[in-house]
């Protein structure tokens, strides 16, 4: 009896057994997985910033425009028409909202505040010491860059800056040089509002 039931399943043909992935397999399937989305996202957030430079870079335009001396060289009609339509895509560009949040320590976070801080009082004294500020804010940025720069570097701040989280530094290098090109553009302006006046002497009084 027990030989003819073992010649049946002989007949039958191999065995087939059903083969499941291991713990391993499918942590190796999972992992992979993750891996290829966190190149998406770090695409993603490369794309973000991105966009997030060329909208700042685009205002920065429109604001050069809108103070250059072409701009002022024109009839007041056609110049109306032009700080209109500036004004127009200032605030389309305006409205285009791009957030890219920066993941930190407390450490980074207060590194952060020191290097904001210092950077607004810079700002505030603008317009009391443009020149100073200029010095000061050069030597600021001096140490935001890896080359060797051309003025004294301020140490203190680039410790700070250190410590700060690698994306803040990238945004605090980029403020310092808008902040450079802003001073750089004012005193161009100022200067040829001077020689305006001093080529018109009636502007001064002088017949």
């Amino acid at each position: 009896m027990a030989q003819a039931k073992i010649q049946a399943k002989m007949n039958e043909g191999p065995c087939k057994f059903s083969r499941t992935l291991s713990m391993a397999d499918r942590s190796g399937r999972l992992l992979e997985n993750l891996d290829q989305l966190e190149l998406r996202v770090e695409a993603l957030r490369d794309t973000a910033l991105a966009m997030e430079q060329e909208r700042e870079c685009i205002l920065e335009m429109i604001q050069s425009i809108q103070n250059s001396q072409e701009m002022r060289n024109i009839c007041a009609g056609e110049r109306e028409e032009l700080d209109l339509t500036a004004d127009r895509l200032m605030g389309r560009a305006l409205s285009v909202e791009i957030s890219v949040g920066t993941i930190r320590n407390p450490q980074q976070e207060e590194a952060l505040r020191k290097a904001t801080t210092i950077i607004d009082e810079m700002v505030k004294k603008l317009l009391d010491d443009m020149a100073g500020s200029r010095k000061q804010l050069m030597a600021l940025h001096a140490a935001c860059v890896s080359e060797a720069p051309p003025v004294p570097v301020d140490q203190k701040f680039q410790a700070i800056v250190i410590g700060c989280a690698l994306e803040d530094q990238k945004k605090i290098k980029k403020r310092l040089e808008t902040l450079l090109r802003n001073i750089e553009n004012a005193e161009k302006n100022i200067k040829i509002f001077d020689n305006q006046k001093l080529d018109n002497p009636k502007a001064n009084g002088c017949q």
